[in-house]
Order: C-alpha cells, then structure tokens, then sequence
C-alpha cells in the first residue's frame, strides 16, 4: 500500500486528485494540505512514500518546501508550469500533471511512478537545481529547528560553503541551507551579490572596503565587521563590478 499526501492550494484540485486515486486500491491518501508549511509538517509527521505538489502557492512555493525537507518522498507535481520548466521534468524522468488533467493522464502518471527506480524516485533534488526560480532573487527559505523561516535576500551579509550546505549569514546569526554556491551564483541579483571566492558570495551593499592581506592576496571588510577573503579571480570580478 503507498502511502500519499496530497499538497495544494486548491480545494477543488484535491478534490479531483482525491477522486481519481479512489480507483486505485493500493494507494491510500494519510493527508491533505493546502500550503507548504502545512506539507512540511505533515511529510515530517506522517512520512508517506508519494507527494502530490502543486509548485506555484502561498507563502512557499514547492520546490522551496521540498528544499527544506531531509528526506523528500517521491513526487508527481500538478501544476501549470510553463514549457521550459516541463522540458527540465522530462529531463530528469520525474512526472508531473499539468493542469487541467484527465483521468487518464492522472492514470498515465501513476504507472510511470511506479515503474520508476529508487534512484529516479529520490532526483528530485537535481531538478530543484536546474529550474530558475524568481523568487529566489528575493527571498531564501530556510529550516530552523522544527521552524520555517523566509529570509529576504536584502538582509544577507554573505553567503558561505559549508560541506554540502550554504552558511546564509545575516544580521541574526547564520542559517545552514543544503544547496550549492554556484545555484545562488546564477540565481541571485549579479547586481547585488557577488562570488569573490570558491567559497564566498557577499552582498555588495555590505561591503565597506578592500584591504591587502599580502602582495597579492586580500579580504573584503563588511559592515558587520567580518573579513572575507578574496581569490584573485574574485578580487579581479569585484574590481571590474566596483569599476576601479
């Protein structure tokens, strides 16, 4: 028996999940929510083996709500995305619904869940990486114990490599967010914030001033008061940014 949660917005898009699963006896709904912080809850509580997702909703978005999960179940996303963003679904074998849907695709859906390997099940993380999401040039959402937090990107001093994880530091204290420098290097304002080094990205409006370390190497002071060191393709970036 899989067990199922179903995650969106909309009651009427429930409602017709709901339906369509009824003819399928080996699948069993544990859950119902309309948003993602409710989905996260519920996923952290119940742990079911399938998500249905809708991507665009309140307060998070889906790819946000499944970026904070530890272990994400497997998903098939309902949704109105556009083109470009289904071609990345079809890429990393992951399937969606793409409203409105009919029964038979909802069929068509379910059976491709469940000829699906492990591996393919759990590649979520790899699509996340590869779609651009707009509101990641404004807001960065985070898992703070058993909380959720948004952090607006203004309010970010630097960010920081740290294992497998980002280091998001602001003005209280630093957040841990699994994910890469290089995602939030294409993602992020190239305006505002700025790689100066493998591991480093700062926000440019905190920087007060570049300072010599040696002869050739040196750290950028930020308001905070923090010093961060600079590579020389970094210093040569931040230099052609500031125009100097």
């Amino acid at each position: 028996m899989t067990s199922v949660i179903l995650i969106d917005d909309e009651p009427l898009a429930r409602s017709i999940v709901r339906e369509y699963l009824n003819h399928h006896s080996d699948f069993r709904i544990i859950g119902e929510c309309g948003d993602g912080f409710e989905g996260v809850k519920e996923i952290s509580q119940k742990k079911p083996d399938l998500i249905f997702l809708d991507i665009q909703m309140p307060k998070i978005n889906g790819f946000e709500m499944l970026e904070i999960l530890e272990n994400p179940p497997g998903v098939i996303f309902t949704t109105a995305f556009d083109e470009y963003a289904m071609q990345a679904f079809e890429r990393h074998a992951i399937d969606y619904l793409l409203k409105p849907f009919s029964k038979e695709r909802f069929d068509k859906a379910l059976s491709k869940w469940k000829s699906m390997t492990t591996a393919e099940k759990e590649s979520t993380s790899s699509l996340i990486s590869s779609i651009s999401q707009p509101e990641e040039r404004h807001r960065i959402v985070v898992k703070k114990g058993s909380n959720l937090v948004i952090v607006p990107v203004h309010s970010i001093f630097y960010l920081e490599a740290f294992d497998d994880y980002i280091k998001v530091h602001t003005r209280d204290g630093f957040y841990l967010k699994k994910q890469t420098m290089s995602h939030y290097e294409k993602t992020l304002d190239p305006s505002q914030f700025i790689r100066i080094h493998r591991s480093f990205i700062i926000n440019l409006q905190e920087l007060t001033r570049i300072e010599p370390m040696t002869k050739d190497t040196h750290v950028a002071l930020l308001k905070s008061g923090v010093r961060v060191q600079l590579s020389q393709a970094g210093y040569a970036r931040l230099k052609e940014v500031l125009g100097i």
